[in-house]
């Protein structure tokens, strides 16, 4: 059968990296692509918000199934689209993707289901939130954290974690005044600031079913030990020591499925993949937001450990058949480290010719690219975040020497990477 996947980075490399496995999988389009994912797959030069272009390739090509990537189409309605059109596609529809498209729909979603999360305001102008901040401070002091967040899309990047009053009232400066993320930030979350340590559990469902995908997590800051600006993510572990089965479990019982029933109440069934983040506190699991879709680039760190057919699992979401599925894991661990820009997250140059690939991959390591493009022959960056190494081992020691050993053969002009990514589950 002939898949597409929809997007371009390194989460979009590794989705097109494990479909190539399937022996079911004769032909595999991605749009648009990237220069790793070329070598895999034909790419096909649409943008993955070019909905209706989209359609009509998968309707031309008579596509088995398309794969959405990132969350923006998904938000703006590319499944409702193919459906109505009895084209086959993996992912939730428009209205439960508010999920993530909106951080105060998630939140009142998660205080009526009864999901274990952090106290929150939305607040619809500076005034208001300045004032819930205010009050904050008075009741916990001036030592006390403050999370403030941009209820739209802001690219991993709209989520400041305040350690003083002052710091949260910039953040809202710049997200309802300065507008950096647009109107992402005409809303804002305020939010109590939970203690404990972040994990991702990605689920695979039917809108009935649910298949907990192996524990991973991101490190979102740009700088070793947690310092410096978020990010869309610098590398990622898998599986997580501090989410052990027990763990895992509570957490899907507790917050994935609550979820997906009360979507499900709303009148549109959840398929596809949902993304819990969580904080794993001395009372166990909260959750801090839903992401509809695959994390990035938690997928470059859990799809290397799955040895069972992800065509199977994707189908059987799509076909309510997810209950059939058997799901096998390979033992052991990986830590993926990305390698980004000079500039990252900020502004960055592009067309730095890489090198060194194919000796990483020669250390035994997986490559995943993200933003590349081929100038000739050469392959040169395209992106903030460039590319990204999964090193596999029998446990995170191993995965992350390797990882290291790999993406210290890999150069380009101003690259920068954490040196820490794995260290505190070492810990």
């Amino acid at each position: 059968m002939k898949v597409l996947v929809v997007g371009g980075g390194g989460r979009e490399h590794a989705l097109v990296w494990k479909l190539a496995q399937s022996p079911r999988v004769e032909k595999i389009y991605c749009a648009p692509g990237n220069a790793g994912i070329a070598q895999q797959a034909e790419c096909v030069p649409l943008k993955p918000t070019d909905l209706e272009a989209l359609a009509n390739f998968a309707a031309a090509q008579k596509l088995a199934l398309t794969v959405v990537g990132p969350e923006a189409p998904l938000i703006a309605g590319i499944v409702d689209l193919f459906e109505a059109r009895g084209l086959p596609i993996f992912g939730p529809s428009k209205d439960p993707a508010r999920i993530e498209g909106s951080k105060a729909f998630a939140k009142r979603l998660m205080q009526t289901s009864g999901i274990p999360t952090a106290s929150f305001w939305v607040c619809d102008s500076p005034t208001v939130a300045r004032a819930r901040i205010a009050d904050y401070y008075a009741q916990h002091g001036a030592d006390a954290r403050i999370v403030v967040k941009a209820d739209g899309l802001a690219a991993g990047k709209g989520v400041t974690v305040a350690t003083s009053r002052q710091e949260a009232e910039e953040a809202v400066h710049r997200l309802m005044e300065e507008k950096v993320f647009g109107e992402a930030g005409a809303h804002v979350i305020i939010e109590e600031c939970l203690t404990g340590e972040e994990a991702s559990i990605m689920a695979i469902t039917d809108g009935s079913h649910i298949v907990p995908l192996l524990p991973s997590q991101d490190h979102k800051r740009v700088y070793d030990n947690d310092q410096g600006p978020n990010t869309g993510g610098m590398g990622a572990v898998c599986p997580v020591p501090i989410l052990p089965p027990d763990l895992t479990q509570q957490a899907v019982e507790r917050i994935l499925r609550p979820a997906i029933e009360a979507i499900r109440a709303l009148g549109i069934p959840y398929r596809g993949t949902l993304y819990a983040g969580v904080m794993v506190t001395p009372e166990g699991p909260k959750c801090i937001e839903f992401n509809c879709r695959f994390g990035d680039p938690e997928t470059q760190a859990v799809l290397p450990l799955l040895e069972s057919d992800l065509l199977d699992l994707l189908l059987g979401a799509v076909e309510c058949t997810l209950d059939q599925v058997e799901v096998c894991w390979k033992q052991g661990a990986a830590v993926n480290v990305v390698a980004a820009s000079a500039g990252y997250p900020g502004s960055y140059e592009t067309g730095k010719p890489i090198y060194g690939i194919e000796e990483a991959e020669a250390e035994g390591c997986l490559v995943f690219h993200a933003g590349t493009r081929r100038e000739g022959d050469q392959l040169v960056t395209d992106g903030g975040r460039v590319l990204s190494v999964t090193g596999l081992g029998a446990d995170i020691h191993e995965a992350m020497a390797q990882a290291y050993r790999g993406i210290a053969r890999i150069s380009f002009e101003g690259m920068h990477y954490r040196r820490d990514i794995g260290a505190r589950n070492l810990r």
